[in-house]
C-alpha cells in the first residue's frame, strides 16, 4: 500500500489541484497513513468532499488533472465571483433561520467558500452562523438536520467510547467543543439539539482565530433531556429519556475525558459548553488537573469582561481595588468574571482573595447574596456571601442603598457589571419618574465607564436595543 505523499506530486500540489490554503497538504504528508487513506479524491468523489470541493472555482487545468471534465459546467468562476454570488443569496432571505441554513449547507459542501465568506463579512455573518440565529436553529435542529457534522456520544456507547472517537475520519485533533445540551444559551434543555454550539463556536474558531478545521471536534454528549416538547417531538434527533444524572453520568463523563486523552494526547483542548451550572463548576474543577480543559461560560467571558475594565482603567487610572462591583445574575458567567476580578486584584494587591472578594456583591434571582444565605447556596455562590441584611431583588437593592447611604459614594464612582437580561427585568417595573432620570444627560455623563449590557442569556432574538440597553445601564449605575 503506497503512502499517501506517494500519491501526490508535490510540485502539481503547488501550482494545479486543490488550493492548500491550510497547509493541509504539506502538514500531513509526513504522517502515517490509516487504513482507509489509500487514494486521494478525484472526479466526482473530490466534489463531494467539503473540504476540497472549490466549486466552479476548478480551474481548466485543475479539472483535467483530477477528472472533473463534464462534471462541472463549462464556466469558470473565481472565487471572489462565487463569494458575491452566495452573499446576494444569502441577503434575499428574510427570516434568520434561513440564512443560517444556506450557510450550513455551504459548509456541508464547500467548506473554504464558506470561510472566505464568513472572514470577509464576518459583522453581518458572525450573527448567522451563531449567536442569535443559532439559538433558533438548535431548537430546531431535528427538523433541519441534513448531514452530521459533529460526534455524538450517547449512553449507548458507554463502555465503547474510544472505538466511537475513532470513528472520526481526522486523526489529528487539536480543539474539542463539547456540550450535553443542558443549558444551552438561554434556552435551557436542548439535550441531542445543542450540537449547533459546539459547530458554531469552531466555526468562529477557524473563521476569526485562524485553526484549521480538520483540528477541530464538536461533539454532543446524550444523556437524554428533561425536554418534554423535544421527547414528544417525532423529528427529534436525540436519546427519547429523561436526562441522566449522578453515577451514570459521571461514569459517562469520565470515560468520555481519558479516552479522548488516549485518542488524541494530553494537549488535546477539551471545551466545556453550555453545560448546566451544577456540572459545569464540578467538570473544571475534576479535570482540570488531569487534561487541558477550559470553560467558555465561566472562563471566556470573565477574561473579555476584566480585559475590557483593565482597559478602561488605563484611561481612568487607578486600579480595580479602587471600585465596588455588583453583578445581577450569579451563574456561570457572573460568578466567573468575579472571582477573575477577585484574583487580579490579589495579583496587583497582595492580599488574599477572600479579602478582595469583599468589594465583589452578586444579586441572583432570590435577592442580594449575603451570609444568611449561606447554606442553601449553591457551592460555587458561597465565596460571594458577605455580611450584609437579607434584600429581595435589584430594584430593592438600590433603594435600600438610596436610603442608607452606605455604598452609594463608592459604588457612584465605580464600574458595575449587570449581567444577564436586564431591560426585560427591570423595565417594566419603573415608574415614570424613574423613566425619566435615566434620560438624563447629566447622569450618562458622569459615568466614569460606559456600560454595556452583557447578554449572556442569548435567545432567538437579541434580548434588547442597544439605546435599551445604555438607558437601563444609565439608570442602575447612577440610581443612587
Amino acid at each position: 500500500m503506497k503512502n499517501c505523499g506517494d500519491l501526490v506530486d508535490n510540485k502539481s500540489a503547488i501550482v494545479g489541484g486543490v488550493g492548500d490554503m491550510y497547509s493541509e497538504d504539506s502538514a500531513t504528508l509526513d504522517q502515517p497513513i490509516t487504513p482507509w487513506t489509500i487514494s486521494v479524491a478525484s472526479g466526482y468523489s473530490l466534489m463531494r468532499d467539503p473540504r476540497y470541493n472549490k466549486g466552479l472555482a476548478f480551474t481548466e487545468k485543475e479539472r483535467d488533472a483530477h477528472y472533473l471534465r463534464g462534471l462541472l459546467p463549462p464556466i469558470v468562476l473565481s472565487q471572489e465571483l462565487q463569494e458575491k454570488k452566495m452573499m446576494n443569496l444569502i441577503r434575499q432571505y428574510e427570516v434568520p433561520l434561513h440564512r443560517y441554513m444556506a450557510m450550513i449547507g455551504l459548509q456541508e459542501t464547500n467548506e473554504r467558500l464558506f470561510y472566505k465568506l464568513l472572514i470577509d463579512n464576518v459583522e453581518e455573518l458572525l450573527p448567522v452562523v451563531y449567536t442569535p440565529t443559532v439559538g433558533e436553529a438548535c431548537q430546531k435542529y431535528g427538523s433541519i438536520f441534513r448531514h452530521s457534522q459533529g460526534l455524538y456520544i450517547s449512553l449507548k456507547e458507554k463502555g465503547k467510547i474510544l472505538e466511537t472517537l475513532k470513528n472520526w475520519p481526522e486523526r489529528t485533533v487539536q480543539v474539542i467543543v463539547v456540550t450535553d445540551g443542558e443549558r444551552i444559551l438561554g434556552l435551557g434543555d436542548l439535550g441531542c439539539q445543542g450540537m449547533g454550539i459546539p459547530v458554531g463556536k469552531l466555526a468562529l474558531y477557524t473563521a476569526l482565530g485562524g485553526v484549521r478545521p480538520s483540528l477541530c471536534l464538536p461533539i454532543t454528549i446524550d444523556v437524554g433531556t428533561n425536554n418534554e416538547k423535544l421527547l414528544n417531538d417525532e423529528f427529534y434527533i436525540g436519546l427519547r429519556q429523561k436526562r441522566a444524572t449522578g453515577e451514570e453520568y459521571d461514569e459517562l463523563l469520565q470515560e468520555f475525558m481519558y479516552a479522548v486523552k488516549q485518542n488524541y494526547g494530553e494537549k488535546v483542548l477539551i471545551q466545556f459548553e453550555d453545560f448546566a451550572n451544577h456540572n459545569a463548576f464540578e467538570l473544571l474543577a475534576r479535570y482540570s488537573s488531569s487534561h487541558l480543559v477550559f470553560n467558555d461560560d465561566i472562563q471566556g467571558t470573565a477574561a473579555v469582561v476584566l480585559a475590557g475594565l483593565l482597559s478602561a482603567l488605563r484611561l481612568l487610572g487607578g486600579t480595580l481595588a479602587d471600585h465596588k462591583f455588583l453583578f445581577l445574575g450569579a451563574g456561570e458567567a457572573g460568578t466567573g468574571i468575579a472571582d477573575l476580578i477577585a484574583l487580579e486584584i490579589s495579583e496587583q494587591n497582595g492580599k488574599p482573595i477572600e479579602e478582595n472578594r469583599k468589594n465583589i456583591w452578586l444579586v441572583d434571582s432570590k435577592g442580594l447574596i449575603v451570609r444568611s444565605r449561606k447554606e442553601s447556596l449553591q457551592d460555587f455562590k458561597k465565596p460571594w456571601a458577605h455580611e450584609h441584611e437579607p434584600i429581595t431583588g435589584l430594584i430593592n437593592a438600590v433603594k435600600e442603598n438610596n436610603s442608607q447611604r452606605r455604598l452609594l459614594r463608592t459604588w457612584h464612582h465605580s464600574i458595575r457589571h449587570l449581567l444577564s437580561w436586564l431591560y426585560q427585568t427591570l423595565h417594566h417595573k419603573l415608574s415614570v419618574q424613574q423613566k425619566k432620570h435615566i434620560h438624563g444627560v447629566r447622569v450618562v455623563q458622569s459615568l466614569p465607564v460606559e456600560a454595556r449590557l452583557i447578554p449572556l442569556n442569548m435567545k432567538a432574538k437579541p434580548l434588547c436595543l442597544a439605546r435599551q440597553t445604555m438607558l437601563t445601564f444609565s439608570l442602575d449605575l447612577v440610581w443612587v
